[in-house]
């Protein structure tokens, strides 16, 4: 899989701008805020529908305009998909699929299967529960793209449990028939709630579990005097189990979930908040008997990064995908040893996208084909633009015919 051309109207710090891209290695190099991330941003936005950056969608849309685009034209087993999304300012986003309208962005997921490693990566060991909820999520939406609709229903039903039990608190204070028929409806979400709870949970079940053995293997390639690197997925769900969490059926996880919903709710009323599901649960990552939150070192925290998406790449290709490997600014953060590991993964990938602030940075067998991104404009409203090493432009739409195999345009 690789991606033949790239194209951004509005998105972040570029106005417009058309790439034709190649397999191998291409570099994108740029000072630090002149755009080069905003690209490989675009590309993980439109395999995973969200951004690593920021939690919603606004912030993509450059300033003073009301909404951004992004294409790509992606080249998968000799057959070829064009997928474009319009994020709209206060409105539902729009895709297409080879300039067919879709009925939701969503029917996207799957035409691009990206790895992005990034600097924010470090807080996947030193973080918030969200976001290695995220990470999860994520991988398996790209090897499953029907667990998108999944997590989409149980989000619904979430934020519609909980502003019932904002209000449920009040009612219960007060008696009588409101709080009867409060509590009705209550049980109606919850059943709903379990219901996709449990399929998001086993979704999740699956792709830690397959996940283990490579980001043990990772790790150890990374850093083979540390102590071994091992996940858990942690829930307080599993304490309705006698046996293993991860082999209890899709019912079986329902029938926990609505038990720990039916213990919990005196508690979620006076709290005015879901207590039970997924969204509480986190992944549970350690280094030999302790958690690596908390206890690994600065260096050990950057392997197990790193190891955490060279597994999720060695895990989509078991499943016969090749995913475009994004690495965005990463060289810089990485000693020589981990440099050089990463340098070896990538020569092995059918497609790299890679951002630096200075070829420097990177491993020489890595300075292959390479744009610089530059700045214009005043401070206030400058835009970014692309071109080559050699100093053709590449930020002009290309016209029709006028593409060739690794050229500009």
């Amino acid at each position: 899989m690789y991606v033949r051309r790239l194209q951004l109207h509005d998105f972040r710090s570029w106005d417009d701008v058309d790439v034709v891209l190649e397999p191998g290695v291409t570099v994108f190099v740029g000072r630090n805020g002149f755009g080069k991330t905003n690209l490989v941003e675009a590309l993980n936005y439109l395999a995973t529908l969200g951004s690593h950056r920021v939690a919603t969608d606004q912030p993509l849309i450059r300033v003073g305009a009301e909404s951004a685009s992004v294409l790509a034209t992606v080249h998968n087993a000799g057959r070829e998909l064009t997928a474009e999304i319009d994020i709209v300012s206060g409105r539902a986003n729009k895709a297409r699929i080879n300039t067919s309208p879709c009925r939701r962005p969503r029917d996207l997921l799957g035409i691009l299967q990206s790895v992005l490693f990034a600097p924010e990566d470090l807080a996947l060991v030193r973080g918030e529960p969200g976001g290695r909820r995220r990470f999860v999520d994520d991988l398996a939406i790209l090897r499953t793209p029907r667990i998108a609709a999944e997590k989409a229903d149980y989000e619904r039903v979430l934020k519609q449990r909980n502003a019932l039990l904002k209000t449920a608190y009040a009612a219960a204070r007060r008696g009588g028939a409101d709080a009867e028929s409060m509590l009705s409806t209550l049980d109606v979400w919850d059943e709903q709630l379990a219901r996709f709870g449990a399929e998001l949970l086993a979704a999740r079940l699956e792709v830690v579990s397959a996940l283990q053995p490579h980001l043990t293997v990772a790790y150890a390639s990374l850093a083979p005097h540390s102590r071994a690197a091992t996940m858990e997925y942690g829930s307080a769900l599993f304490e309705e189990f006698d046996g293993a969490p991860a082999e209890a059926s899709v019912a079986d996880l329902e029938a926990a979930m609505l038990e720990a919903l039916r213990r919990s709710r005196s508690r979620e009323i006076d709290r005015g908040m879901s207590l039970v599901g997924p969204h509480r649960d986190d992944l549970d990552l350690r280094l030999g008997n302790e958690p690596a939150k908390g206890f690994a070192s600065h260096g050990e925290s950057w392997s197990y990064a790193l190891a955490l998406r060279l597994a999720s790449l060695e895990l989509l290709r078991a499943g016969g995908s090749e995913p475009v490997l994004l690495l965005d600014d990463v060289f810089a953060e990485l000693d020589t040893k981990r440099r050089t590991a990463l340098a070896e993964v990538a020569l092995g990938t059918e497609q790299v996208i890679v951002t630096a602030a200075v070829p420097e940075d990177l491993p020489p067998s890595l300075r292959a084909r390479t744009f610089e991104v530059s700045v214009e404009g005043p401070a206030d409203v400058r835009v970014s633009r692309l071109s080559s090493a050699q100093g053709e432009d590449a930020g002009e739409p290309a016209e029709p015919g006028d593409e060739e195999p690794g050229g500009e345009s």
